[in-house]
């Protein structure tokens, strides 16, 4: 596998970023690209290990010895196609992707892992580059129709690989542009929209039908869905947001995440957004509640919209650097320190704060008031969250002109195409069905993505749209040559 010194020659090389000056003065891709031989070099470190655990830990099933290998021997195509036998979309998680199987890299045991999120991107972007990446069409048509509802990465894996087997595929798209949260979610810094265009135009050409601006169960009834389709996958995501519950909640300026983010993004794409509805960070002083990457992501924006100040409230304690012992190798990192590229930028984050109250003045929020909490921990040292408590004589003020509320989502929302097709939910509110057929209770009804599993990664969002469009296959035709995860590990 690549060469079997290489890790012990080199050193890992991350991923570099243009300078915080520059790049807060444009909507611009924050990240910086290898150069050939860069990607070569960080290649090579991919170690003989036997056992390749960064497979395991990849969602999609991806193999990175394989491809790491071939860009070492410099056969840049035949990594593109095997990077594409499990993975539809690599530059999506070769970009936002957090790297589960970097995480899980066997070097990473006690050196820095492989480099392999980067060298995705480079393998996709070069592929892109030489025109090696066309629309595959598939044999012959199977006269069968499936509506995909939803097109965020789960609905779009799922309708390629859907169309790619022989059925006619139309994705409805409840927005104007297709993309989901890749779209209208995730800032342009993080993932220039163009990024996204190119792929759909692909999936154009292998004949996929995208219907925008349609809210199936609003502007298409249930009864018309399920008499002119032979199968429904829903991918409709996990946008259902959690709400703060404290006395000024209704004061202007205090928004969820995903109606302030939204904006930025139309207007990067050229769109006008009406200024009695335009939700700003602009010489305001801005609080951020949430501590994931839906926060981070508010932070970024704030930044560029020139925030008069930034600070980030997290209920939990600060996590701590590098693994915690309750997530060892080579499992996936979700208790730790994490530093965006947002972070990076500026701002103050603060932990262990919880909202007692907002306050404003005629009617507008002017400020936010909390204290200081702490938690028990587990036998693990993990905060235990029955046994958060108020510090005495810890209340704080802090000035708040936007409160930006990015504390998770809850789930799929039910009003609408869910309650008219009746499927049964499960206890978190999602719709149940499982990871094999991902059949709901409705024949011919399936589900896939956040709206099945709550919300989660794009990578997770692009092995379920995959997974389920096998089960779609075998469910219309009685077998499925689509590939499954399983052929893979």
């Amino acid at each position: 596998m690549a060469d079997p010194r290489g890790f012990l020659k080199h050193d890992r090389e991350p991923t570099s970023y243009r300078a915080v000056e520059e790049r807060l003065s444009d909507w611009s891709c924050v990240r910086q690209d290898f150069d050939r031989d860069k990607a070569e070099l960080q290649a090579s470190r991919c170690m003989d290990c036997g056992i390749p655990f960064c497979n395991e830990g990849c969602p999609l099933g991806n193999i990175p010895p394989d491809f790491n290998d071939l860009v070492y021997r410099e056969k840049w195509e035949d990594a593109l196609s095997r990077l594409q036998s499990t993975n539809n979309f690599p530059e999506f998680t070769g970009m936002v992707c957090p790297a589960p199987c970097e995480q899980a890299c066997v070097l990473g045991i006690n050196r820095e892992p492989v480099t392999i999120k980067q060298i995705e991107w480079e393998i996709v972007r070069r592929g892109w580059e030489e025109g090696w990446i066309r629309p595959q069409l598939p044999a012959r048509r199977t006269g069968r129709s499936v509506a995909v509802v939803g097109g965020g990465p789960a609905g779009l894996a799922a309708a390629q690989q859907l169309t790619r087997a022989g059925h006619t595929v139309t994705l409805f798209e409840k927005n104007d542009r297709v993309g989901g949260l890749l779209r209208y979610g995730i800032p342009d810094f993080k993932l220039e929209k163009s990024v996204i265009d190119r792929r759909l135009e692909q999936m154009r050409q292998e004949g996929v039908i995208f219907q925008t601006g349609v809210q199936v169960g609003v502007d298409l009834t249930v009864a018309e869905l399920r008499k002119s389709f032979d199968a429904v996958l829903l991918c409709m995501g996990a946008e259902a947001p959690r709400d703060l519950q404290v006395p000024g909640r209704e004061l202007d300026g205090v928004h969820f995440a995903m109606e302030f983010l939204p904006q930025q993004n139309r207007r990067n794409a050229g769109d006008t957004v009406p200024s009695e509805a335009a939700i700003l960070a602009t010489d305001k002083h801005v609080v951020v509640l949430g501590g994931g990457d839906t926060g981070s992501d508010c932070i970024g924006t704030s930044h560029r919209q020139g925030a008069a100040s930034v600070t980030s409230l997290e209920l939990l304690p600060e996590p701590p650097r590098g693994r915690h012992e309750s997530e060892p190798w080579p499992e996936s990192l979700r208790y730790t320190f994490n530093v965006s590229s947002s972070h990076a930028e500026g701002g103050e984050r603060r932990y262990s704060m919880m909202t007692k109250e907002l306050v404003g003045r005629e009617g507008r929020v002017t400020a936010l008031r909390g204290v200081r909490v702490e938690f028990e921990r587990d036998r693990l040292n993990r905060p235990l969250m029955p046994t958060l408590r108020e510090v005495p004589g810890s209340e704080f003020e802090i000035p708040a002109d936007l409160v930006l509320l990015a504390m998770g989502f809850l789930g799929p929302v039910q009003t609408g195409l869910i309650e008219g097709l009746g499927v049964d939910l499960d206890p978190r509110g999602n719709v149940k069905a499982d990871t094999k057929s991902y059949a709901t209770s409705e024949p011919g009804v399936f589900s896939a993505g956040d709206c099945r599993r709550g919300q989660s990664l794009v990578v997770w969002a692009q092995w379920e749209g995959r997974e389920a469009a096998r089960a779609v296959d075998a469910y219309l035709t009685g077998d499925s040559r689509l590939q499954s995860r399983d052929a893979f590990v």
